[in-house]
Parts: structure tokens; sequence; C-alpha cells
């Protein structure tokens, strides 16, 4: 990771510095005189605003130190980081950096002898390109690299860094050192197994002796005869017949299990041990600026997928783009290469079907590689394609900027909603007329994150001080119960430690017909006035006929005011057939209100899972998962997703 990161002047004023460990004065002060004043390392060319790239790397001591710089502002960027580290992700910092400064304080800056420039908030957009930068950085290799010969990097003239060490003399190359002399890398050594080492070895563990060359005597073939050995004892347990083996349990149509087994299934009543505290500590504290903001009437908006940020950078490519040459695709490589076919198209021409058929292509291309799925791209493509035909290009108007806005259309009119998205709005306007708690249903296939994803919009509700009631309904998945009862339980912690709402948790084991414990939990909590229900479902196969049919009693009994489906960003085609399956399965008065989004931050911009899910059944996504904490939740911002998918 980095150690320091400085923004100065010129003339050596440090304008905003972080610091990750401790660093000497003389290590700044040092590239500054080498690099600025004695120019002993040359910079990059000379223009308005040198990348980092166009540097070399200036080393000292046991650092390294890249560097970015903004001529006309007399603005200088230094990152700083350890010389056996290879991040490769310091350049696109210091660019992303210095367009965000530049940005939010050139005109401070531009000032006639300022000295001073006000840039204390500046420290949440250096923390969110780090932390964005780090995670979408390779972490295959978690042991620090060594920098080999590198013609770029520059030593100072005083340098006195080491070189690394030779390899191990007669050590074979491929070959692995044993266990006692492999480095670790783990942080804590490793824990004692619960339980010991037999002492009867198993048949893998026997060690025989090898035979002497004249042959074993009389008495001691009698000897080891005579004592019973590990094999011994297996003949005879063979002998006696085999063991008895589980039984199966067995489960009706219902998804019940049958009671007649003596074994008990529901582990999930409350022990003693549960009673007592957990080892583990209270949960870490959550960042909530980093989340959201909070309005003048006191409720707390979700911000959304980094729009501020992004939009900044995203400016500053389409400013540089423009200036640099007007002949490079902006959609992409594939739509890119398609287009330079109609550079010489002259201006005034009217678009038909076969001027557009290799660039369509392009653009399906393009949007699968986004993890579009192909019925939602073709048909884009389609009104893309109707768009276009027909129409008179301008004089110096290119294809690629015609399909740029068209498809920037299509995507925008998709996945915009048609109506109020406003959740806070909709349970207070509920709660004051009806006098009851509002309801929201989790529901999903396996394995998204249904229960993850509730406990974050339980915490984002929980911040804008409502009373939750979370109810477990998944009665069926072994630990379900018990992963609410940690995740109510911190949820709980938190609160009392900010003063925020409170959270409860409803449950009755397993075994159970969900649908009554949600019709039970929704009278409870109007009986102990609480403002919001939150259901977790079991999951489920879309494409099993039995466990979609019981959503169906589940929505007439529990009667949600929304229904959200869970869907991961990393499912790909399969989520028009899942999103339609949902949307049909709670009968025909009554189907899916929104889509939640799970896993958002391992797929970049690949998010095309929200243009198919909304182009299958016309619901709109209301909330993005972006992490594994509780404050990872964003609302959808349109103008971003659809600068994702064009990138």
């Amino acid at each position: 990771m980095l150690d320091g990161f400085e923004i100065l002047t010129t003339s050596g004023v440090v304008l905003w510095s972080r610091s990750y460990a401790p660093l000497t004065s003389s290590l700044i002060n040092g590239f500054v005189k080498d690099v600025f004043i004695e120019e002993k390392v040359l910079p990059g060319p000379a223009a308005d605003d040198n990348s980092a790239a166009q540097h070399p790397s200036y080393k000292r001591e046991k650092y390294t130190l890249r560097w970015a710089s903004v001529k006309d502002l007399g603005l200088i960027f230094v990152a700083v980081y350890q010389s056996l580290l290879h991040l490769s992700w310091v350049d696109k910092l210091l660019d992303n950096i210095r367009v965000l400064f530049v940005d939010l304080y050139g005109d401070q800056v531009k000032k006639p002898h300022s000295t001073v420039v006000d840039c204390n908030n500046f420290d949440d957009y250096f923390d969110q390109q780090v932390k964005e930068l780090e995670g979408s950085a390779e972490t295959s290799q978690r042991t620090p690299q060594i920098v080999r010969n590198d013609p770029n990097l520059i030593a100072s003239p005083d340098s006195d860094a080491e070189e690394p060490p030779p390899a191990i003399p007669g050590l074979l190359a491929g070959r692995k050192l044993p266990n006692s002399a492999a480095p670790s890398t783990d942080a804590t050594p490793t824990s004692t197994p619960d339980t010991s080492r037999p002492n009867t070895p198993s048949n893998g563990h026997l060690l025989s002796a090898k035979a002497a060359r004249g042959g074993t005597s009389r008495r001691a073939r009698k000897v080891a005869s005579s004592k019973p050995t590990a094999l011994d004892g297996l003949k005879e347990k063979n002998s006696t017949g085999k063991a008895k083996g589980k039984s199966m349990r067995k489960w009706d149509a219902d998804g019940i299990a049958d009671e007649d087994s003596e074994v008990p299934l529901d582990y999930s009543a409350t022990s003693d041990a549960d009673s007592r505290p957990v080892s583990s500590g209270d949960p870490e504290s959550v960042d909530m600026a980093a989340s959201g903001t909070r309005t003048s009437k006191g409720q707390y908006i979700l911000k959304d997928l980094d729009d501020e940020v992004h939009s900044i950078l995203q400016n500053a490519n389409q400013k540089k783009s423009q200036s640099t040459s007007t002949d490079i695709g902006v959609l992409g490589s594939s739509l890119g290469a398609i287009t330079g076919l109609f550079r010489n198209v002259i201006g005034g021409k009217v678009l038909t079907k076969q001027d557009l058929e290799k660039p369509m292509k392009g653009m399906e291309e393009l949007l699968l590689n986004k993890n579009v799925a192909r019925e939602a791209a073709v048909r884009l493509c389609e009104g893309v394609e109707r768009d276009l035909i027909g129409k008179k290009t301008g004089s110096f108007e290119t294809i690629d900027s015609l399909l740029r806005l068209s498809l920037s259309t299509a995507l925008t009119k998709l996945l915009t909603p048609t109506t109020s998205l406003s959740l806070l709005a909709t349970i207070t306007t509920l709660t004051k007329r009806e006098h009851r708690p509002y309801t929201i249903s989790i529901v999903g296939v396996n394995g998204v994150g249904k229960s993850t994803s509730l406990s974050k919009l339980a915490f984002f509700l929980l911040q804008n001080n409502l009373s939750l009631l979370i109810v477990a309904c998944d009665t069926f998945r072994s630990g379900a119960v018990e992963q609410l009862r940690v995740h109510a339980r911190n949820l709980t912690s938190l609160s009392e430690r900010e003063g925020l709402g409170k959270v409860e948790l409803y449950e009755k084991g397993y075994g159970k017909d969900p649908a009554h414990i949600a019709a039970d939990a929704v009278a409870y909590a109007t009986a102990q006035q609480f403002d919001v229900v939150l259901i977790d479902t079991a999951g489920r196969r879309h494409n099993d006929a039995r466990l979609m049919s019981s959503l169906e009693k589940f929505a007439e009994l529990a009667k949600p005011d929304k229904i959200l489906m869970v869907g991961e960003a990393l499912v790909g085609t399969d989520s028009v057939n899942q999103a339609r399956a949902f949307n049909k399965s709670f009968g025909p008065r009554r189907g899916l209100d929104g889509f939640l989004i799970s896993k958002c931050d391992t797929v970049g911009d690949g998010v095309g899972v929200v243009v198919s899910m909304v182009h299958a059944t016309g619901i709109p996504v209301v909330f993005l998962g972006v992490g594994q904490h509780y404050g990872d939740l964003r609302t959808v911002n349109v103008e971003s997703v659809v600068g994702l998918l064009m990138r």
C-alpha cells in the first residue's frame, strides 16, 4: 500500500498530504531538489498536464516516488511507496487525483498570491479513489513483488538501497521450499486444531521395516504375531458385521421434514451458550458519510454509485478525447473499429439498413461483453437501427456519434422508472395513514445474498430512526435463522452505539410454514407498533415449479407492500429467466415491485444485468449492493449506469 501522498506547488508549499507511515522530510525535499531544482532526473515531455506515466520513477533510500504535474497551475502530485512493492495502479491514482483536485480547487489555486487552499474535505475523494483502485487491482500474489531491472527506474545520487538477495545456492528452479523454510504470509500464527492426533495409526500410517538380508528369525516372527495391530482391529470389526449407516431424512411435498426421526432438526432454539457474550466483539463502525448524506429534514439518503467522482473523471476524459482526436471511436474497440469504415462518409448522407449492418453487430458485441443478456441486446440494437434508418447525417456528424447518442437514449428510456422510488416517503405516508407497519419481502434464487442484502437495507432504514422487525421465514436452509440472529445482534449494537432506530428478530425455528410465520409476524409488528417489517425467504430455483408455487400462498397471507427480488450482477443471460419466473409466481394480481442487484463491486463496468432484468419485466432496479459492509448499499443513478455500459 501507499506510504504517503502529497500535493505541493513548484515553490514548495504543501497544499494537502496524507501519510500512512512515518516519512522523513528529506524524502520529498530530495525529490524536489534532484528533479526540479538541479534537474538530475529529467521529467517527462513538457506539457500542461503531464501524466504520471510520462515520468520515470524516482528512487531514494528504500522508497519509490511517482509523480504527476499541472504546469499552468504549478502543481505537483507525489505518491510514495516502498520499492519492494509493485503498485500497478499508482499512475492511475495520480492522474485521477490530479483531475479531481484541479476540478474542485483549481479556482483557488489560480488566485494571485494564494498560498493556502481550503481542501479539508478532499480526504473523502482521495479515500474513494484508493479504495476503488486497490479493489480493482490484481490480488493473486499476496507477497510483495521485487522490482527487477526497470529501465525507467532512476535512483537518486545518494541512494543506498540494497539489491535483492540472490537465490539460494543449490536450489533448483521450480522446487518449493520445505514448510519450515517457506516464508509465511499470514498475519497470525496457525491455530492448533481442536482434535488431537489419534494414538493408533491408520492403514496409511503403518510403517514396515525393511527385511534383513538373511530373513527374520523365528523368535522375531513369534513376537510380531502375538502383538495386535490396527489391522487386526479392522478385520475384527468387519467380521462382526457392517456398522449401521446414517438414516436418510424424509421430506414431504411442502418441504416439511418427517418428525419420526429421533434426531432433532431445529437447532435454532436459544440455549445458554447463545446467551453468553460472543468473543468476536462488537461490530466495526460504519462510515455513514461514505454511504449517504442527511438532509435538512433529518432523512438519511443513500448516495449514488460514486456518481460525483465518476462524473468528474468522465468529463475530464471526454474533454481530453475531444482535444486529441475526433476519429477515435468511443463505444469500445468493437464499435470503434467498425465505425472507422464510415469516417470517409460525406455529411448529408441518408443512412440505410446496409450502412448499419456492421455497426449493429459491433454494438451487440459491446452489450454482450457488458453482461447484457442476448435477448435484451438484440432488442436494443433493433430499436437503435429503427431509429437511425432514414436519418440524414449532419455536415460534420460521424456514425460513431449517432450510434452513441441513439444507444444512450434507448438505455436511459429503458432504465428510467415511471414511478417514484422514494422508499422513505412511501413508508412515512403509509404508517401515518393506515397505522400499520410497512412490509417488505426479499426473494431470489439460492446464493445471491438475500440475507446480507436485507441487513444492508435494514441498516439504511435504521439510520432514518425507524423501528424494524426482521422475520426469519427461511425455515429450510440450515443456519438461516442463526445468520439473521447474528445480523440482528450486530445491527442492534450499531443502533445503540449511534443512537439510531431499534431492530428485533422474529423467529420460529425450522420446519414450519413460512407463510403463516410471516402473517403472525405482521400481526405482532402491528401490535408492537413497528414501522417496517423485513421478511427473509428461502432461496429457490426459478425453474422448479413445486418450490415456486408456494410464493403465491406466501403473498396471500403475508400481504407484503413491496416485494424486492435480489439478483446478482454475475448471473448473465439467466437473469431474464429468473426475473420473469419470480414476477409470475405471486399470482395473477401480484408481482415484483423492484430489484436489488448484489455483488456489483465484482463486475467493474459489466453491469448489464441491470438492463437485462428491467428489459424482461419492466420493473425498476431500486438498490445496488457494492460491498460486504452494512453501509455498502447505493441507489441507482441511470446516467452512471449508462456511462458504464457505454465505456
